[in-house]
């Protein structure tokens, strides 16, 4: 699919390894600069910004949907929460999110599987010119491309990283795809109200979780019925503004 990682190509085009190694490497280097140029972007406006990876269909936006239910203004003058949404095509997610009274703006790829960091610098300027500037911020949250493989080498320049593992695609993902699960700060079990009718092994997911990710924290969640909101929204470092009653 895209030129980064050669994902589709034949594999008569690993003859040419070394030049695609070196232009790689200038990729990620000019990504690694422009990912610390929007991380001190990001520390000057006081914004905490999470990198959101998963597979497609794991359930980002309906989490990120809930976090919008859950959350309440920490302050007059600051949104609580903005979403850079990534997808190879449609603004679906950011129509569902918007709906759902979060600031989000969409970015198709394309081809690209993956999010980089030059894209989200364009998205911050474009958010502004929606009014919603990162000074008026607390929390950024940048849905990556659905894909376990591409977004995990590409920096945004991100304060988190969290990935998502549904209960419906099996416990061995941590397995299958180390890279990604590997640079996770949080892993978030998701859609855990389906956990009995797919057969899934929850302590087994753990396991292989820690096996790959010893460093990330494990939070158990169902946007559905709000299981575990609370502690993810503290893993988060994200405040839930209590109901007066």
């Amino acid at each position: 699919m895209c030129v980064d990682c050669k994902c589709g190509q034949p594999v008569a085009a690993a003859i040419e390894a070394p030049r695609h190694l070196e232009l790689g490497q200038r990729l990620l280097a000019h990504n690694d600069a422009q990912a610390a140029a929007n991380r001190e972007h990001f520390a000057a406006a006081g914004v905490r910004v999470i990198n959101l990876l998963s597979s497609p269909g794991s359930g980002k936006t309906a989490l990120l949907e809930r976090l919008a239910l859950e959350l309440a203004p920490i302050s007059a003058a600051r949104h609580p929460m903005a979403v850079i949404v990534g997808d190879l095509a449609t603004d679906n997610d950011a129509r569902r999110l918007r709906a759902a009274g979060v600031p989000a703006l969409q970015i198709t790829t394309g081809q690209a599987c993956h999010l980089e960091a030059e894209m989200v610098h364009r998205a911050l300027h474009d958010l502004d010119h929606l009014g919603h500037p990162l000074a008026g911020l607390e929390v950024l949250v940048i849905e990556n491309v659905g894909n376990l493989v591409c977004p995990a080498a590409f920096d945004l320049g991100e304060s988190q990283r969290v990935v998502l593992l549904s209960v419906t695609e099996g416990e061995d993902k941590p397995l299958k795809y180390p890279a990604t699960f590997h640079s996770a700060d949080v892993v978030v079990i998701s859609k855990s109200d389906l956990a009995e009718a797919c057969g899934f092994d929850a302590p087994l997911a753990r396991r292989h979780v820690a096996r790959v990710a010893p460093q990330a924290r494990i939070v158990t969640v169902s946007a559905r019925t709000g299981e575990g909101i609370t502690e993810l929204l503290a893993a988060l470092s994200m405040e839930r503004v209590p109901v007066a009653g």
